[in-house]
């Protein structure tokens, strides 16, 4: 039996049966490489199964304390049934990228059962029209509650799920897993009594280790060496509000070189900051459509890991945050990229300042009961709908296996992540590295992105809008700017019913063609995916 920490108590008090705190990802596989080329479903049973031992989240659940006094605790499941956690189904012909998206965003809507150990793979078959995807390919879409994992050790997990061949790499270390009994209800809730008596001499030796930073952090207010201008200027937008039950999901797949060479736009520019800005772009083209573009940029909040090597394996979450404007005001995806730059160096500081390790350590020893309370009357009183946005999304980057991972010998050739949507925040995005890929996947509330194929083809215009401005820097040599004449735009089509299309202003390019910026009547109905 383990207590859990207090930044995963958060993701438990948050989750609401409309708004699961759950994350997780879409991993497609080439069966080819298996042995006799081909996966059956009790083989991926078996496979997962024979590996359980070597994560602890697989099989704990998590018990309450009564009446929310303390943080719940991980306890080994005497019940565990792996056939529960492990779903099987297939797609209807003809077995598209759209389809599987629908499908992944409806699952993902689902809560979790939080009296079992909390997660969820469904493997999918009948990929056998996607384009880029081999024939006989299956996906298997995975859902792991916040509370027991974060982005870093959802890496680790994959580590665990996967090996570095199509065989086994060796022999696996002996299980020595024993199932626990339910924890006393008296015993907890004791515990729990003494843990809120002494709370306050932790909390002060806390905000001791935290004074150093505070200081640090004045003085860099004072100097203008940072500001907290991104978040006090971040504008209320579609993407803030209370969430729906209901979920989108779509993805893009970039070359990896590509993205990497984009960075030569913006001095010091890193891989993080070109994503950044390809999202900044995309949120400019769709808000612009429906004439809904803010005087100030948006702002997104970027998770930052803490976890050193002594918490690799484990449990929970071990991270910091830190809050960046991506430039969806600027129409120039090569100034937007040297904004971003700038703004990511000033967010840094910031964090670094005030101490990401102690940030985190602060929320370890937030008294539950005022957690408990504090989530439940921001969702019952829809606080989000009234509330001015700290943050309008969500861009996390997980960096994935630079080189190929197989999953009971089948090759993973796809990876996109799914991210968990909570009130005040309705668009998430996750940025995976795999190989030679860059994956930029989203996760809407429906209300924010009625049409998430018209939201995908955002992202590939903002980021060929890139591609473009890196073309252009390196057919010529620097020199001072000159205004050219904007051409003609042409528009995106979205594959839906369209109305009268108005062109009173002229957007970012794409291809050497600008996009037309329309205003329609929001749409009631679910775009059309395309391919990743």
């Amino acid at each position: 039996m383990k207590q859990m920490q207090g930044l995963d108590t958060v993701f438990v008090a948050m989750e609401r049966p409309t708004a699961p705190v759950h994350i997780g990802s879409v991993l497609i596989y080439d069966p080819s490489t298996a042995a006799d080329g081909f996966v059956r479903f009790k083989d991926i049973l078996s496979f997962i199964e024979s590996r359980l031992h070597m994560s602890e989240t697989m099989r704990q659940k998590m018990v309450k304390v009564p009446f929310g006094i303390d943080y719940p605790y991980w306890v080994q499941d005497s019940a565990f049934d792996i056939e529960y956690h492990i779903r099987h189904v297939a797609l209807p012909k003809p077995g598209d990228w759209r389809q599987l998206c629908i499908l992944a965003a409806r699952i993902f809507a689902r809560p979790l059962d939080l009296s079992r150990p909390p997660w969820e793979f469904t493997v999918v078959e009948g990929l056998d029209n996607i384009p880029g995807v081999p024939k006989g390919a299956y996906a298997i879409l995975t859902k792991v509650h916040h509370a027991a994992i974060d982005g870093i050790s959802g890496v680790d997990l994959m580590n665990v799920l996967h090996t570095m061949t199509p065989d086994t790499d060796g022999p696996l270390p002996p299980d020595n897993w024993r199932p626990e009994a339910d924890p006393s209800q008296v015993g907890m809730f004791a515990r729990g009594y003494v843990s809120n008596l002494i709370n306050p001499f932790r909390q002060a030796k806390a905000m001791r280790n935290a004074l150093p930073g505070m200081i640090k952090t004045a003085k860099g207010l004072v100097t203008k060496e940072f500001d907290f201008k991104a978040l006090l200027n971040t504008p209320k937008t579609r993407f803030n509000g209370t969430v729906s039950p209901h979920r989108m999901f779509d993805s893009r797949t970039f070359s990896l070189k590509d993205i990497k060479s984009l960075r030569a736009l913006s001095d010091g520019a890193k891989l993080n900051d070109v994503m950044l800005s390809i999202t900044g772009g995309a949120l400019r083209l769709y808000l612009d459509r429906y004439d809904e573009l803010t005087e100030h940029s948006l702002t997104t909040m970027a998770p930052i890991s803490v976890r050193d090597d002594s918490e690799k394996n484990t449990m929970g979450n071990q991270v910091s945050a830190m809050f960046v404007p991506v430039g969806s005001h600027i129409p120039s995806a090569r100034e937007r990229l040297k904004y971003v730059t700038e703004e990511t160096t000033k967010a840094k500081g910031l964090t670094n300042a005030m101490g990401a390790r102690q940030m985190t350590e602060m929320a370890k020893i937030a008294p539950a009961p005022m957690m408990n309370i504090s989530a439940q009357l921001f969702s019952r009183l829809k606080l989000a709908d009234l509330a001015k946005p700290m943050v309008n999304t969500v861009v996390t980057n997980v960096p994935g296996p630079p080189v190929p991972i197989y999953s009971t010998g089948a090759k993973l050739v796809g990876l996109h992540g799914m991210l968990c949507l909570v009130d005040g925040v309705k668009l998430g995005h996750v940025v995976h590295s795999y190989v030679d890929e860059v994956t930029l996947a989203f996760t809407a509330c429906r209300s924010a992105i009625p049409d998430p194929d018209f939201y995908s083809q955002c992202i590939q215009a903002s980021f060929d809008a890139h591609m473009d401005e890196m073309k252009k820097m390196n057919a010529s040599p620097a020199k001072p700017e000159t205004k050219v004449a904007k051409k003609k735009p042409k528009a995106i089509q979205s594959k839906r019913p369209r109305q009268k299309m108005k062109t009173d202003r002229t957007p970012p390019q794409n291809n050497g063609k600008p996009i037309v910026s329309t205003k329609v009547k929001k749409p009631r109905t679910n775009g059309t995916a395309k391919k990743p």
